[in-house]
């Protein structure tokens, strides 16, 4: 095609600012897909069956569609957040009706470290749980979890949340740039644990924020890279991570220079450690993330072994995801198993119950996407146990529909139950109360929210305890 490409091997892109409604309804009907303007692909590169001409059709409708209500959902975004934070600023509806009689209502600012996003208002909590020590076999999960929560607030939210609440060393909130969407959509936070020994840096990747229509974007944007040797890895969140447009992954680029106007998620942070861990060389360091930013976790891990970061790989104590999407093929998860085992790297992915967003992109004879490593799956009791795969592996199953929305009306009692037996810590609020109303209709969306990882990390339970292996199943010890 007319563009130069970052890698050697095949591609599948998709542009679709670039396509038509007519563009759309022609590609049902023809395999080739290198004559359509908003498809860039190697001439040989053929769809011949429906089914992935489908696929394509329903992730470029998806994206021309968030598109095209961009500005309205951060419009609605902006209000419901306002609203939220208008309350509890005014200590709830009452408390706010009264001051606005008196004439004294106290209107919320985005940047005070009290102005929580749709995420903190679905789940409220901002301490750690004080049951659980640096030497627990939970902690590191726990911890990664509350960072990756916390990643979703604004800086000062997230700096006095670290400083005061944890008693940890707040060391940056990264806002980074997406070459691909043309803004900063990336976000990512970094804090020190000098509490563990050796002391633990956590770096936390933000996910995909409700009504923010860029994340969304990169989620269902089904375009895909090969790395020779590496293997096939989803093109959006590589965009996210801080890909190069024309050159791909070059192990180094200049982001000091005065031609350097944006930061790349991949590379600030990268040099960042660097600089941290030269000076705390007994110190390791933690990648997680939730949803969208468990993608780029793992990512981020893959750049490092694809640039062969060996002092850094070897300081990478895990990553740790929740609620992560497939990012690659089969080749890929074959390849980063080995590189995580040379270095002795910890992946554990966390899946609750029916969690709608590990199971996609498919992994079927349409999609070629793959999970790879060890996952914790834990039920609506918070029971968990290690598989291979989670359950019901591409969610839209019928033999499913049932019991999925059975246990949809469970976790709507359990949300009134859990307070009462577990304490006022696990009180849900009235806004997660809503959610698990519209998981009645879909349970994959409510289950997919931060208060149930929350939970699993807290309250969740292994039949044994288990020792993680990145090239096998892990086994009871």
């Amino acid at each position: 095609m007319a563009s130069k490409l970052p890698f050697q091997g095949d591609y599948l892109l998709l542009k679709p600012e670039e396509a038509s409604v007519l563009d759309l309804i022609r590609l049902l009907f023809s395999s080739k897909l290198d004559d359509r303007k908003f498809v860039e692909c190697p001439v040989e590169l053929r769809y011949t069956e429906f089914r992935h001409r489908w696929i394509l059709f329903i992730s470029v409708a998806l994206q021309m569609a968030l598109l095209a209500s961009k500005r309205s959902l951060d419009k609605i975004g902006s209000m419901v957040e306002t609203w939220l934070n208008l309350l509890s600023f005014n200590g709830g509806f009452i408390r706010l009706l009264f001051n606005f009689l008196r004439g004294s209502v106290r209107l919320p600012e985005r940047s005070s470290a009290k102005f929580t996003s749709v995420v903190g208002s679905l789940d409220w909590r901002m301490k750690l749980d004080m049951n659980i020590r640096p030497e627990d076999t939970k902690y590191k999960g726990s911890l990664s979890m509350m960072a990756s929560k916390l990643s979703y607030e604004n800086p000062n939210l997230v700096e006095t949340a670290v400083k005061d609440y944890w008693d940890m060393d707040f060391l940056g909130f990264y806002r980074c740039w997406n070459e691909y969407q043309q803004r900063d959509s990336t976000r990512a936070i970094m804090l020190q644990d000098t509490n563990s020994e050796p002391n633990l840096i956590v770096v936390a990747f933000r996910g995909t924020v409700p009504f923010d229509a860029d994340p969304w974007i990169t989620d269902v944007d089904v375009s895909w890279y090969e790395i020779p040797e590496v293997g096939k890895i989803h093109g959006g969140f590589m965009k996210a991570l801080g890909l190069q447009k024309y050159v791909g992954w070059p192990k180094e680029i200049d982001q000091t220079g005065s031609e350097a106007q944006h930061k790349f998620a991949y590379y600030t942070i990268r040099e960042e450690l660097k600089r941290i861990l030269q000076q705390n060389e007994s110190a390791k360091f933690i990648v997680t993330g939730h949803s969208l930013g468990g993608a780029l976790a793992i990512l981020f891990a893959a750049v490092l072994t694809l640039h062969d970061e060996a002092w850094l790989l070897d300081k990478l104590e895990g990553v740790y995801t929740f609620g992560q999407p497939r990012v690659g093929d089969k080749h890929f998860g074959d390849y980063m198993k080995d590189k995580l085992t040379k270095y002795d790297v910890k992946y554990v992915r966390y899946v609750y119950d029916n969690d709608v967003v590990p199971r996609i992109p498919y992994d079927d004879k349409t999609l070629f996407f793959k999970h790879f490593g060890p996952c914790f799956f834990f039920n609506s009791l918070y029971q968990g146990q290690v598989l291979e795969e989670e359950p019901n592996k591409n969610y839209f199953s019928l033999l499913w529909a049932i019991p999925k929305n059975l246990n949809a009306v469970w976790e709507l009692v359990r949300s009134f139950i859990i307070p009462l037996v577990e304490g006022g810590d696990y009180r849900e609020s009235w806004l997660m109360k809503i959610f698990r109303l519209i998981g009645l209709i879909f349970p994959g969306l409510s289950a997919h929210v931060i208060q149930d990882y929350v939970n699993l990390t807290r309250l969740g339970t292994l039949a044994a305890s288990t020792k993680l292996t990145n090239t096998q199943h892990p086994k009871d010890e």
